[in-house]
């Protein structure tokens, strides 16, 4: 059992305002692994002040000391990162290889990332007489979800850390002890008191303080586009700065020239890593009408051979979703595609064969889906693919835009500057093309209801900035 019942506040393992507690839940097992401490308005408030007292030294450090200190965190964190790889396993239910080479590892490219940025990175530039200076926000409220845990915390703190600002930290619920892990890791470290602070929660009690608080300067939320309005709505009345990275609902547009095989190969299974909980994963895969039944076969037949079973074995492939909650999720929206009319192809309601506990959910591919359809619309969260068929390039680009959202988008063809015509008329903030893997020095963000702001890479650093012109900081050249 991993009880870990106190906030990072300050520099210290502190006791919460009050003695509320949480469970945290394998799902897996659907037995009880640890419990945190949920925390209150006054438990965000002592985070803040101690940020913003710690903010004053901080953001006046040298690039040279924060880089220093992101080399140490790195150090740390590979010490420990096989606990953290277990941790996310047990907490998300991830198989172990997945939370070892993709989950955990992130956090790992994400400080190499950043270091590398921080020795290059230019804070002040000269135009003219004009001295442009990029200065640190201030302190940061930083809102994180379950499905990438570490990744979502690194990608928001390290970058922050970077940029000379302070940061209060509010994990997923449902994966606080990763979360409290990465904050030993920061301790460790020897971060400055202050500098970061973590307080577990609930978003309506403890991210509600955070987006509200008016000493804080920034909320960086990930999570569902109903949480992003929540927070930007609470954020208002102080204008402060909001960024969001929220649903998907990722279009997979195969040409009629690509490798038929490989580019549903490569859909499905992106589809099912993480068990479909992925905001980017391409849900939707657009085919030629006259392909569209043997796209869907061969989906079909990758999803019936994938290996799920315990997130503990080595050659597990696809494990639970994260809770009873999301299994419930996909299990109405799978019954709502049937009764809509969309034909199944495999899997579908209930518990995946040969499990009598932990949510795993069947791998399910629906065809003759037409993008009006609920299973088309509304982001899933789980190993469920539609195939979507299409009569030519203007009508899939049609039905790829028609969406809510605009995440990510996935082109395959054997022509790449076709490939690139089609990249070119998406409304996405990321297009992959032919099975094109993620570049950590990209930025990553949405369209329309998927977000707003860009993390990642040195526009991930950009957001943590506030850009200060100092008008006649050199003297104009005397007349001759």
């Amino acid at each position: 059992m991993l009880e870990r019942r106190e906030f990072y506040i300050g520099g210290h393992w502190v006791k919460p305002n009050a003695d509320k507690v949480l469970e945290v839940i394998n799902p897996a097992t659907e037995a009880v692994i640890g419990s945190v401490s949920l925390g209150d308005a006054e438990d965000v408030d002592r985070a803040v002040v101690a940020a913003r007292t710690a903010f004053k030294a901080f953001s006046t450090t040298t690039p040279a000391a924060r880089l220093a200190l992101l080399r140490r965190i790195e150090e740390v964190y590979e010490k420990r990162f096989e606990e953290i790889a277990k941790v996310i396993s047990m907490e998300v239910g991830a198989p172990i290889t997945l939370a070892r080479e993709i989950q955990a590892a992130t956090g790992k490219i994400h400080l190499a990332t950043y270091s590398a940025i921080l020795e290059e990175f230019s804070f002040e530039s000269d135009t003219g007489s004009t001295r442009i200076a990029k200065e640190p926000i201030g302190v940061c409220g930083l809102i994180t979800p379950w499905n990438w845990p570490i990744n979502q915390i690194a990608c928001k703190v390290i970058p922050a850390l970077a940029a000379g600002c302070t940061v209060v930290l509010k994990p997923s619920e449902v994966t606080p002890l990763s979360a409290c892990l990465f904050a030993d890791v920061l301790d460790e470290a020897g971060v400055p008191p202050g500098v970061f602070n973590l307080v577990n929660g609930e978003g309506p009690v403890v991210g509600e303080a955070i987006a509200s608080h008016p000493d804080i300067d920034m909320v960086s939320l990930t999570g569902s586009t109903r949480a992003g309005t929540a927070v930007a709505r609470a954020a208002a009345e102080s204008v402060k700065r909001v960024t969001q990275e929220l649903g998907g609902k990722s279009p997979y547009i195969v040409l009629p020239d690509a490798d038929l095989e490989v580019a549903v190969e490569q859909c499905t299974n992106a589809v099912l890593m993480n068990s479909g909980q992925s905001c980017a994963a391409p849900t939707r895969l657009l085919v030629p009408a006259q392909l569209a039944d043997e796209a869907a076969g061969i989906a079909s037949a990758i999803m019936k051979r994938t290996k799920i079973g315990s997130p503990e074995n080595e050659d597990t492939e696809m494990g639970p979703v994260v809770s009873h909650t999301q299994f419930e999720k996909i299990q109405r929206l799978i019954a709502q595609g049937i009764d809509e009319g969309a034909r199944l192809v495999c899997g579908g309601p209930g518990r995946e064969d040969g499990f009598d506990k932990g949510y795993f959910a069947r791998p399910t591919v629906f065809a003759d889906v037409s993008n009006d359809m609920t299973i088309a619309r509304e982001e899933i969260f789980g190993p469920v693919l539609v195939v979507i068929p299409y009569k030519n390039e203007e009508e899939a680009i049609r039905i790829a835009n028609d969406t809510d959202y605009g995440l990510a988008a996935y082109v395959s063809s054997r022509d790449l500057e076709a490939a690139r015509r089609v990249a070119g008329g998406l409304r996405a903030g990321s297009v992959y093309l032919n099975g094109a893997w993620i570049d950590p020095m990209a930025p990553f963000g949405g369209y329309k209801r998927s977000g707003n702001g860009r993390e990642w890479g040195p526009y991930g650093l950009e957001e943590y900035l506030e850009t200060k012109s100092i008008l006649g900081f050199a003297e104009a050249p005397s007349a001759q």
